[in-house]
């Protein structure tokens, strides 16, 4: 599933091939580019979770085509859970303009002006059924992080996994969705490693409250860390 997801079984091109491994490129056809290493954290941190017991859904702030998301459900399906949700949490529309006053941190950042970030809900959701995983387990939340998060009828989860890129998107998502991630459960940080604006975010988050819990490293760019208390 992770090869499918990732292109990695149809690329012959030996440096996409090394670039998908990594999750270093912006691929064609994949719907993930998030790369092999950080899809297999992803599986790791759920079975974790899942062997464990600990209580809650599991999420992606910052879809894209989906493909993270996808594999979630596939491994909720691989271990017969039935009682627990997918959210799927993206505009779908791309990413924000920059607040540059309110947020100046996000200053010169034109992600919104990248048009292949835009993956429409439609094309999502039939890229889910293209898998046979599109069914009542998967919850999309359509709209900006600062729109959908606060109202979201999320009451656990037991991966929080971050990818919003900005220190805007990464900000609104720790806000309002780290309180409820269980205790023993993982955030996952996409972007730390290539953006200087979610890292800065993080660490904001994490020194605003007290959050001392060890950053461990996935890859280039992705981090993540278990929730102590």
């Amino acid at each position: 599933m992770k090869r499918t997801v990732s292109d990695l079984v149809y690329e012959r091109d030996p440096k996409a091939l090394l670039g998908t491994v990594d999750g270093r490129i912006w691929p064609k056809r994949a719907h993930t580019m998030i790369g092999l290493r950080r899809l297999d954290n992803i599986q790791r941190l759920m079975e974790d979770v899942l062997k464990r017991g600990i209580p809650g859904d599991f999420i992606e702030c910052g879809a894209w085509r989906g493909g993270a998301t996808i594999f979630m459900r596939a491994i909720l399906k691989a271990y017969a859970v039935t009682n627990r949700q997918v959210w799927v949490s993206d505009s779908f529309e791309g990413l924000p303009p920059a607040d540059e006053e309110k947020y100046p941190s996000d200053y010169g950042l034109h992600l919104d002006s990248y048009q292949y970030l835009a993956v429409s809900l439609e094309k999502v959701k039939d890229n889910f059924a293209s898998y046979g995983l599109l069914d009542g387990q998967v919850q999309f939340l359509k709209g900006w992080f600062k729109d959908t998060l606060p109202s979201a009828k999320i009451e656990k989860l037991a991966v929080l996994r971050v990818d919003g890129d900005m220190y805007e998107s990464t900000m609104d998502v720790l806000k309002n969705l780290y309180p409820k991630l269980s205790v023993g459960g993982y955030v996952i940080i996409d972007d730390v490693g290539a953006m200087p604006t979610c890292k800065k975010a993080v660490d904001d988050y994490r020194s605003t409250h007290g959050i001392t819990a060890e950053i461990k490293e996935i890859d280039l760019t992705g981090v993540y860390w278990k929730k102590e208390k």
